[in-house]
């Protein structure tokens, strides 16, 4: 399998995948390197000697649970791509995945990105939390994603073609994205009112005025409802911006 295609064995990632344990207790490195080839840069970068000692420079790497802090120094230095990080203890629902990345162009911190499988399947929605790039020292460039917890050992590379249509701001009132929205409906959120109580979008001066119809657009683009099969969201007055001149007005007038 891993030769024809490039794609390990779901035996294979069970013996690197660290313990429920381990992985309880913070970020950890996991080698998926299962040829047997003359390399070792991740030994001898690895500061704290957390990968296990090589009899033979052919010998498949092995990572000591014990003493892997998660740093990651070993990603940059494998030239196989073979090594990332996982850290499950990064929030509630979240796990941080540090991926190595050489497609140009790389992603910019806090944007999202499509989170992909090790097929290249699209697999969820992620957000860039950091980038680290060292093009001085000719290392392999680093990027932290923030997965859904159960993906941490899944999301093994990640696309950005369209990453600019996915960080549009949607609702601009509440700075809601439109990958935001997307995945709210790929949740199961498939009515404005539901999407407007979970995101706050359409909750902002406009009320909606201009994000009501695009998300009843994606919507319609995701399900296949039609939109004249879909409620009314509900909204508040005032529909239309009004200046607080014109209150100020109204004030004096109730006066007299």
């Amino acid at each position: 399998m891993l030769e024809k295609t490039g794609i390990a064995t779901v035996e294979q990632i069970e013996s690197v995948t660290p313990s429920a344990e381990r992985r309880g207790k913070g970020a950890i490195a996991v080698c998926e390197c299962f040829q047997n080839i003359p390399c070792n840069p991740c030994y001898t970068s690895c500061k704290f000697n957390a990968m296990k000692p090589l009899i033979d420079i052919n010998d498949r790497p092995e990572v000591n649970p014990d003493k892997c802090t998660g740093c990651g120094i070993c990603i940059s230095n494998c030239p196989g791509l073979a090594i990332f990080v996982i850290d499950e203890t990064y929030s509630e629902t979240e796990a941080l995945v540090k991926l190595p990345y050489e497609f140009l162009p790389l992603p910019e911190d806090g944007t999202f990105v499509t989170g992909t499988d090790r097929a290249g399947k699209a697999v969820c929605r992620a957000k860039v939390v950091k980038v680290l790039n060292t093009p001085a020292q000719d290392k392999t460039p680093v990027v932290w994603l923030a997965v859904p917890k159960e993906l941490s050992m899944t999301v093994r590379c990640f696309k950005i073609d369209d990453i600019y249509s996915d960080n549009t701001y949607l609702c601009r009132c509440e700075e809601v994205t439109l990958g935001e929205i997307r995945e709210l409906i790929r949740k199961g959120y498939t009515s404005v009112d539901e999407i407007k109580r979970i995101s706050r979008a359409g909750m902002g001066p406009c009320q909606g005025k201009t994000c009501r119809q695009l998300i009843m657009n994606e919507i319609s683009k995701m399900t296949g409802e039609k939109i004249q099969d879909m409620p009314v969201s509900t909204f508040r007055p005032p529909v239309k911006p009004i200046k607080l001149g014109m209150l100020a007005q109204s004030e004096d007038n109730d006066d007299e």
